[in-house]
């Protein structure tokens, strides 16, 4: 007998019946925090009114399901899916189709689950964590009246292979339907589509084994469903449309062949097969299919002929030098496209009676208009700093003319002076900031890193600047900018003050700086923003009446800022190590390491560090915010920041293949005891104390039996006559850096320039995650089993931590020396500290290894008046010392 058809049955306010003639169910997701940058935004400032009409737009565009995820660690997710799903309810245009709650936190989906109506589905479950909890959220889904995805991953890892692709679905299958009594129709398996063609061989079969699994999965599980995001399988040719909707429609036709009939595919990125140019669907399939050893070889060669075309054809490509002169230079300088540029100049420059009229002109006249595109949000910074290279690479071509007949200089809206501070190396925000400037008419003075205040304040008069901005990284630098605006005070300066950096922020600029000096001083928390903000400084109009409303707003932001820490309770630091962490000694398994002593690494493949980068931060440092992979397909920036990542791959396969930056490492394994509470004393093999590391500890008043923790207290007290261990470490791989980043400069290419410097600095984390892994599961030991992704390591999701000097658990800069001269760092690696204290090279990391599994990241918290007396005791330092160091006011 022929077993009965079920089919799985959605709805919202109208029934989703999915049968085989449903073809293929198009589920959209830009209302998802993680993949719309503008949804994040609306959600975040409560405009839920216009988040609605994304939703909307989502049905109208064709979304059969919308998929709706509210994890972000800056929202409340639980109360904004409840709210969101509450407004769509009331709204017959979305709510006619069914919702897909998404979130990889129970109580959010919970909460969902209670307010949604009709039949949604869950994303997702699987058993990353075990059969227990699988089996208990499949339960409650179940009770729920849901379908769910399930995704391809078990405790071992996520499926990457056929096998293993069948061998969890046949699993989660039986677990589901067998145990849990789910309905079989209702199970939409996620088999994992990654990435084909990256050149990387175990990546060949990505795409015909999700195929093959699918084909599996729907002939011998019977009723289920095949989804998958398809833009992954297109993740190495982000920038290149053409080349990617051919592989989108190329996958899906095969793939929805052999089953697959749900999925997260943008229709504008998809190109209907049969219009596919015969030779790249040729190159396509080869991919796809893994029909040919050099399929990928041949597509890359491929994908360059078409590099940068968009919808047309290659013989349409280049119609735009068919266009007016000045047409011809803005496009060029809106794309970034620099191979006419020098034609174009020439041609310019005998169009015109004087060399300098094709700057002030033809060159400028484009670059306002990457300015208004820019100020308007339809350009980004890596596209602005592009722009500049076009710009720089013309200005280049005409400096020798302009010299020979020695004209009048260039008119510019101002002069601006540019320094990172003394002590600190960190200079990529700087020239990001720079360059936006310079692309907007302004002359930049730029004195690099390090620079004493005496020099800041001699350059500034002798060049007669308009405006001085200040640039840093580190803690201290934060005292050096003070300093700086109390000297400007003194000597009566008169131009505004532009404070920016990491470290840097609204409340320690209003608290700290604005305090001591008259004129403007204004935090530049982005580089988006630095052309209004001195334009607004600097303009005659304009300049007074911004002032004074700045010196308003920061006068009232300190007064609340100074207010708000009052609110807040803190207990003394006796009271403090009275409610420190207890563990239980006596009971506690010390793992001894495999490795005592301190090892130097010298010259590390970068090959094996690329698996360990986190992109995020890689993006933020060019302005472009969001997690990745999704920023790639954001709604707003994906654009950008695919050809940002493509460029950024590009440069580091140079940087691997032709070894241009050379790594350095150098860690320590040590027999450790804590003594005084709060110290931890290190010891060599004899027993003799080598180093005292001195910790800090919360005070912040907290409910009864919540701990006050210190990182002492994750390592065994000398009296229990346990022998305990401690690492500290420093890895590096900015050697090569800077003299690479110098010669991009005298190429006038700051694009490059800046990105050397990023990439080595994602790198240098990298490394630092790559070592601490290798440290855990050999060097010490104590996770020997331990086989993590990457994005687990991002989550930290390991046992121990790894903290670091001048970071929320330990806002002490002076922990450095106790490292350096533990390991011997500078000597053995060459890695120095600067009298800030920062670190030489700049894309170089340290830290200390705890290796108790209870061992937990944590904040400090302010630093109450009787612990900063207590640790300058400790110290053996000066309280005003102690301050320069710990920042007590602000170290959270």
């Amino acid at each position: 007998m022929t077993e009965e058809k079920r089919y799985m049955r959605l709805s919202g306010l109208e029934p989703l019946i999915i049968t085989p003639e449903s073809n293929f169910i198009n589920v959209g997701e830009r209302t998802n925090v993680a993949g719309s940058r503008k949804f994040l935004r609306l959600i975040k400032e409560e405009e839920f009114d216009e988040a609605l009409s994304i939703a909307r737009h989502q049905v109208e565009g064709g979304a059969q399901i919308i998929d709706i995820n509210m994890d972000d660690g800056l929202i409340d997710g639980k109360q904004a899916m409840v709210r969101f799903l509450n407004l769509i309810a009331s709204e017959p245009d979305i709510c006619r189709v069914p919702i897909m709650i998404d979130s990889s936190k129970w109580d959010i989906i919970e909460a969902g689950l209670q307010v949604v109506q009709g039949k949604c589905v869950v994303n997702s479950i699987s058993l990353k964590e075990g059969e227990e909890k699988f089996i208990w959220e499949a339960t409650q889904i179940k009770r729920y009246g849901a379908a769910v995805i399930v995704m391809a991953f078990d405790e071992v890892g996520q499926a990457d292979n056929y096998e293993r692709r069948i061998e969890i679905a046949e699993r989660s299958y039986d677990v589901l339907v067998n145990k849990v009594g789910f309905p079989p129709e209702d199970i939409i398996f996620d088999l994992n589509i990654f990435p084909v063609a990256t050149g990387m061989e175990e990546h060949r079969r990505n795409a015909i084994d999700f195929i093959d699994a699918t084909k599996w999965v729907r002939e011998n599980l019977p009723h289920v469903s095949v989804s998958g995001g398809v833009s992954n399988v297109s993740f190495s040719f982000r920038g290149n449309n053409i080349v990617r909707e051919a592989m989108h429609s190329v996958f899906l036709y095969h793939a929805i062949q052999a089953g697959m009939n749900i999925g997260i595919v943008n229709p504008t990125m998809l190109e209907v097969y049969d219009d596919i140019p015969k030779d790249l669907l040729e190159y396509v399939e080869d991919v796809i299919l893994d029909r040919r050893e050099d399929a990928t070889e041949r597509l890359l060669e491929f994908a360059e002929t078409v590099k940068g075309v968009k919808k047309q054809d290659n013989a349409k490509a280049l119609e735009w030098r068919k266009l007016s002169l000045q047409e011809r230079i803005t496009h060029s300088l809106v794309k970034g496209i620099d191979t006419f540029i020098i034609e174009d100049a020439e041609e310019a420059r005998l169009s015109v009676a004087k060399p300098l009229h094709v700057i002030e002109g033809h060159l400028m006249t484009g670059m306002n208009v990457v300015g208004d595109l820019f100020g308007v949000g339809k350009m980004f910074l890596p596209q602005v700093v592009k722009s500049a290279r076009v710009m720089k690479k013309a200005v280049a071509y005409l400096n020798p003319f302009i010299e020979e007949e020695k004209g009048e200089e260039q008119q510019v809206l101002g002069k601006i002076l540019m320094a990172t501070v003394k002590g600190d190396v960190h200079d990529i925000g700087k020239n990001i900031v720079s360059v936006v400037l310079g692309c907007n008419n302004y002359q930049i003075v730029d004195l690099g890193v390090m620079v004493p205040p005496e020099k800041i304040i001699e350059t500034a008069k002798k060049e007669n600047v308009d405006a001085i901005g200040l640039s840093g990284l580190i803690t201290p630098s934060l005292d050096e900018m003070v300093y700086l605006a109390k000297e400007m005070e003194r000597q009566n300066f008169d131009v505004p003050l532009l404070i920016g950096g990491a470290t840097t922020s609204k409340a320690h600029t209003a608290v700290k700086i604005d305090t001591q000096y008259k004129n403007a001083v204004v935090h530049v928390n982005d580089a988006s923003r630095a052309v209004t903000i001195v334009g607004d400084l600097l303009n005659e109009d304009t300049r007074t009446e911004y002032i004074s409303n700045l010196k308003k707003d920061y006068g009232i932001f300190r007064e609340k800022f100074l207010k708000r820490g009052k609110t807040k309770s803190y207990i003394s630091i006796d009271e403090a190590r009275k409610r420190k962490y207890k563990i239980d000694w006596e009971s506690a398994e010390i793992t001894k390491p495999n490795q005592l002593g301190i090892h130097v690494i010298e010259n590390t493949d970068l090959k094996q560090l690329l698996d360990y980068i986190d992109w995020s931060p890689f993006f933020r440092s060019w302005d472009l915010h969001g997690k990745f992979p999704d920023i790639l397909t954001d709604d707003i920036v994906g654009e950008q920041a695919s050809e940002l990542y493509k460029d950024a791959q590009e440069l580091l396969t140079k940087i691997v293949n032709e070894k241009l930056l050379k790594s350095k490492a150098v860690y320590g394994l040590f027999k450790a005891n804590t003594v005084n509470e709060d110290d931890i004393e290190v010891y060599d093999d004899e027993g003799n104390i080598t180093a005292t590391f001195v910790t800090l500890r919360q005070q912040l008043k907290k409910k009864e039996g919540v701990s006050n923790l210190a990182l002492s207290d994750f390592i065994a007290p000398k009296e229990t006559s346990k022998e305990d261990y401690i690492g500290c470490f420093c890895v590096s791989t900015g050697f090569g850096t800077e003299a690479l980043a110098l010669q991009y400069e005298q190429e006038n290419d700051d694009y490059n320039s800046i990105m050397i410097k990023a990439l080595a600095d994602r790198l240098a984390e990298a490394y630092a995650e790559y070592l601490h892994k290798e440290v855990r599961t050999t060097h010490w030991g104590y996770a020997s089993e331990e086989n993590l992704s990457n994005e687990e390591l991002i989550k930290e999701n390991y046992k121990g931590i790894r903290p670091a000097p001048g970071y929320p658990a330990c806002p002490d800069h002076l922990e450095k020396n106790t490292i350096w001269d533990l390991l011997g760092v500078e000597e053995k690696i060459g890695v120095r500290l600067t009298e800030s204290l920062a670190m030489w090279p700049a894309a170089s990391v340290s830290g200390y290894y705890f290796g108790n599994p209870e061992a937990k990241y944590f904040g400090l918290g302010k630093i109450t008046e009787d612990q900063l007396v207590d640790y300058s005791k400790r110290r053996n330092i000066t309280k005003e010392e102690a301050e320069k160091w710990l920042n007590p006011n602000l170290a959270d």
